[in-house]
């Protein structure tokens, strides 16, 4: 199992309507995640400075990768486009963390 973390950017006042959008989180979005060895998966906000911390744990990385081009994912990146930071292609501007410490 692979433990990634990552930060993304929520624009100003945007944060009930991003929670309201998780928590009506598609069914076929779900799945999506599962199929591609996706679990365990959280985010979190900071009020203060409108950041996302997510966390999310996979079985290969590779095949992870795979998910962003399925098109159910370019569809959710499309709906949340209006509410956060993204690329041209509409995806979230997504920064890896680095991991320095882990306790069992």
């Amino acid at each position: 199992m692979v433990r990634k973390a990552f930060k993304m950017f929520l624009n100003p006042g945007m944060a009930e309507e991003y929670e309201k959008r998780h928590r009506e989180l598609w069914p076929e979005m779900k799945e999506m995640i599962h199929e591609y060895g996706g679990s365990n998966y959280s985010i979190y906000l900071d009020q203060e400075t409108n950041i996302l911390y997510g966390y999310l744990e996979v079985e290969d990385e590779e095949r992870w990768s795979q998910s962003a081009d399925t098109p159910v994912n370019r569809k959710w990146w499309d709906y949340m486009a209006d509410i956060m930071e993204t690329n041209e292609d509409n995806s979230p501007v997504c920064i890896d963390l680095t991991p320095v410490f882990h306790l069992d």
